[in-house]
């Protein structure tokens, strides 16, 4: 399915968010992540289905000044 993470389209097999990061290689990092402008909590990862078209945004925090 094509969906745009981060502002990119992609293609992608991924079903849900944890498969999403997993096929990304995000596995193990702070971050969190929006599907079509609403936060999804973590406990929701699994649990959040990812359809065609679907708007991601993944956030890490980045330190500096």
């Amino acid at each position: 399915m094509l969906v745009t993470v981060n502002g990119e389209r992609k293609e992608i097999a991924a079903g849900n968010l944890t498969g999403l990061l997993g096929e990304m290689e995000f596995e193990g990092r702070h971050m969190a992540i929006a599907v079509n402008y609403r936060v999804v909590p973590r406990l929701r990862w699994a649990k959040t289905a990812l359809n065609d078209g679907d708007q991601i945004e993944i956030l890490t925090p980045r330190q500096g000044g």
